[in-house]
């Protein structure tokens, strides 16, 4: 179901964003200056949208000043309008809502000024998705009314379905409806087949939450029809789920499985992993349901690799319940506990994710009431302005006590407001250290300082860094034979140590991944000497397992492998951030470590190269090893001197 706010761009008579040529022929007509104002507008927003609002809205921003000069110059508001609203969406897709919504409110300035119905509605609703999106719902509401005040039809619809987006998320249903039912009356009398659509979707989803399941069925079944004649790839996916769904709430198993399936091969076709892994948690759900557990197995621990490696805690939410319960029903309680504990881990996670946003709407609406303050400010000195004026004409002695009286309030009000701004910004500087602690917990120093300053962190290619992989022989074994809890507690105490190991010798640890450890040296900052710093790191965590066996009934058989060679690293996700690395040299690295053997450290000719003149470094060749996927390769074992 679409529940998404929908958001207008410069949407005004005489151009539109919706362009039909390629890029270069769009941006020729914006160098053409015979052709006019409003033609060359047009093509250089289309430009913009189809090129770079969306793939790289820092760039978008940049092309979009150039819009804005072109409006002061040639005196076009419409051009200013649009360059000021693209600007606006860049900082919606880099989620700085409080820069997105100081451009929307620069065109709205512009809409004011030019008078323009279409503009002032589109600003309106553009003002009201910020709030909207922030859950300052009231004033949302307010903008999206003052929206709809301007009778513009090819606005009214989108702005009616973010109304109906807004009481979906209450839950108030009936409400809902009402207004999705509006917003589909104007998209279909506009012509508009996608938005029809998706505003058909919406209505079948607030029919289902009513549970009256045969409209609801109904819509879907129309939204799938259209997405299917205007061949959305995307629509299709998403509006077999919706009918699973449907059946699914309803017992009809069957069915519900044909349409997953269904929409599993859309999501497959199209490459989308966070569909895919929507499906084929629904489909697991349906096969436990059924009693079918191998079935569940397999499609819901499909659903778990995909969800880790796309970072998506909604995702491996479903496939941890899905887990636990299959493997609670077939009386496995060692995994069924395993992933009853992962599970609370992913919630932990979304709690956080959620004390986060809060902290983003603590920061927004601290803006919000310093722009107050200022406004209030700018009608203090107007009615400053007009007190001079009455003094001239009235009585000086009843002017004062006016003026006086006037200003006590006026001090009083301020001092309310300054009291109330000091004690929200303490609050407000609590709560900022404290995400900006687990910022650096998840992110090296230098990639939260990136984030931080320009709202992004730019992938960085390394041409040498050392990789350190490590994993336990016969973990699956090791797992099965003692309890759930004991072993996150195990694993939780000897990745400390490892992370200290790590914190000691300079070396990035990347992420653990079950009984794996990944790490890197040589990265953010780079040395030279990464690989040294890697293998004695090795050596410390060798010592540490043989001193921790010793005096624990649990042995802990640890292989561990390093390569060193390129990889490129970067943040990956919108909402958990997450340093990975992508490259040959980490599946190397994993390989190097599956061939080693226990207690040793095994390493690769390439960084049997960068030690070899080690002189407390005793090397010993394995010669070349069959790895998987990688042929024979090289190895060494590395020992102290």
């Amino acid at each position: 179901m679409h529940n998404n706010i929908i958001l207008t761009l410069c949407i005004l008579s005489g151009f539109s964003l919706k362009g039909q040529v390629n890029l270069d022929s769009l941006y020729t007509i914006w160098q053409d200056q015979t052709q006019s104002d409003s033609i060359r507008t047009g093509a250089y927003s289309d430009y913009i949208w189809d090129g770079y609002l969306f793939s790289q809205p820092d760039s978008a921003f940049i092309l979009a000043e150039a819009l804005v000069s072109f409006g002061l110059e040639a005196d076009y508001s419409k051009a200013q309008f649009a360059g000021y609203t693209l600007q606006g969406v860049s900082w919606v897709n880099r989620s700085d809502y409080q820069k997105t919504l100081y451009y929307y409110l620069q065109a709205l300035d512009i809409a004011k000024k030019m008078g323009h119905s279409a503009a002032l509605a589109i600003a309106y609703n553009n003002i009201g998705s910020i709030y909207h999106d922030k859950g300052d719902h009231a004033n949302a509401l307010d903008h999206y009314i003052k929206s709809l005040e301007f009778n513009e039809p090819m606005q009214m619809g989108t702005t009616l379905n973010n109304i109906g987006t807004i009481y979906m998320n209450q839950e108030n249903y009936s409400k809902a409806l009402e207004y999705y039912l509006r917003s589909l009356d104007l998209k279909q009398e506009n012509g508009d087949q996608s938005g029809v659509a998706i505003t058909m979707s919406d209505i079948g989803g607030a029919y289902r939450e009513l549970e009256d399941y045969p409209k609801s069925l109904d819509y879907y079944s129309q939204s799938l029809s259209i997405f299917e004649q205007i061949d959305h790839q995307f629509g299709i996916a998403e509006a077999y789920s919706n009918i699973g769904i449907l059946y699914y709430k309803q017992g009809e198993y069957s069915q519900a499985l044909e349409y997953h399936k269904k929409s599993l091969s859309f999501n497959e076709h199209l490459g989308d992993k966070n569909g895919i892994a929507v499906s084929v948690n629904n489909i697991g759900d349906i096969y436990q349901k059924q009693g079918d557990y191998d079935q569940a197995l397999k499609y819901c621990l499909r659903g778990y690799t995909i969800s880790v490696s796309i970072h998506s805690l909604l995702r491996k939410r479903a496939s941890c319940s899905c887990l636990y319960d299959t493997y609670k029903a077939m009386g496995d309680g060692n995994k069924a506990l395993y992933y009853l504990e992962q599970l609370n881990a992913v919630m932990d996670s979304l709690d956080t994710q959620e004390t986060t946003k809060k902290l983003e709407q603590m920061e927004f609406q601290k803006v919000i009431l310093q722009d107050s303050i200022a406004r209030v400010e700018e009608a203090r000195l107007i009615q400053a302005a007009h007190e001079a004026d009455i003094r001239q004409k009235e009585n000086a002695r009843n002017i004062s006590f006016i003026v006086g009286a006037f200003f006590l309030l006026l001090a009083g009000s301020f001092y309310t407001r300054w009291r109330y701004v000091r004690q929200s910004k303490a609050s407000i500087q609590i709560e900022k250290d404290r995400s900006e602690n687990l910022l650096l917990n998840i992110l090296p120093k230098e990639v939260a300082q990136e984030l931080k300053e320009s709202g992004k962190a730019a992938p960085k290619k390394y041409e040498s860094v050392t990789i350190l992989f490590t994993d336990f022989k016969d973990f699956t074994k090791l797992a099965a034979s003692i309890p759930a809890t004991k072993l996150v507690v195990e694993l939780n105490e000897i990745f400390g140590q490892f992370d200290d190991i790590m914190d000691e010798f300079g070396i990035e640890k990347i992420e653990t991944i079950g009984d794996a450890y990944l790490a890197a040296s040589g990265l953010p900052r780079e040395n030279s000497d990464h690989a040294l710093r890697c293998v004695r790191a090795a050596f410390r965590m060798v010592a540490f397992l043989d001193q921790r066996n010793e005096n624990s009934e649990i042995n802990w058989n640890a292989r561990i492998g390093i390569h060193s060679g390129p990889v490129i690293a970067g943040v990956v996700g919108k909402k958990k951030f997450a340093y990975d690395l992508f490259g040959d040299s980490v599946n190397t690295a994993s390989r190097i470590e599956s061939n080693g053997q226990v207690g040793k450290v095994n390493i690769s000719q390439a960084t049997y190269e960068l030690l070899k003149s080690e002189p407390d470094l005793v090397f010993e060749s394995r010669g070349r090893i069959a790895a998987k996927g990688k042929g024979e390769i090289e190895m060494y074992f590395v020992t102290e001197k």
